[in-house]
């Protein structure tokens, strides 16, 4: 098994946010060969800023191992991750970050800033764009659907008194 199965396997778990309405962000946490975390986007599900992908495997991959540091760990994630996620990251001291699509408006291993590069106690390294295409094309296609919708629902409009 390799970067490429692990990221089909959280681009599963994106699909699965897309259809229900979510950003289509997926995660998962290997250690060795074996899954031990799995997260995908739940904002608007859960109504929670907290409920991203990575949070969630981390979570997961946390009350299985039995510790919060999975520093034998790899993260796989569809979407670069933002500085909530990237501080959680470091927090569980996992050693490698492997993303598909980066994110120029939130990402914080690059797009926009790169938490992993700053004075903290722990520096993940960082494998960028494994499944770029499948990851963004996910994306485009999900806020190209989603601008559609919000343009066909009714606009409300003030009655006017004759």
């Amino acid at each position: 098994m390799d970067d490429l199965y692990f990221m089909d396997l959280a681009l599963e778990l994106a699909r699965e946010a897309a259809a229900e309405g979510e950003v289509p962000v997926g995660c998962v946490i290997v250690r060795g060969d074996e899954v031990v975390g799995r997260g995908r986007n739940r904002r608007e599900t859960g109504k929670s800023a907290l409920a991203h992908a990575e949070i969630e495997a981390i979570g997961e991959a946390c009350a299985r191992l039995g510790g919060w540091r999975l520093w034998e760990c790899t993260l796989y994630v569809t979407l670069e991750p933002c500085p909530m996620c990237a501080g959680a990251i470091i927090n569980a001291r996992i050693p490698r970050v492997v993303y598909g699509a980066g994110d120029k408006k939130c990402g914080a291993c690059g797009g926009v800033c790169s938490l992993f590069d700053m004075a903290f106690n722990h520096h993940p390294t960082v494998e960028r764009g494994i499944r770029e295409n499948e990851c963004s094309a996910l994306l485009t296609e999900f806020f190209k659907n989603l601008r559609m919708e919000l343009r066909s629902r009714p606009k409300w409009k003030r009655k006017t008194e004759d």
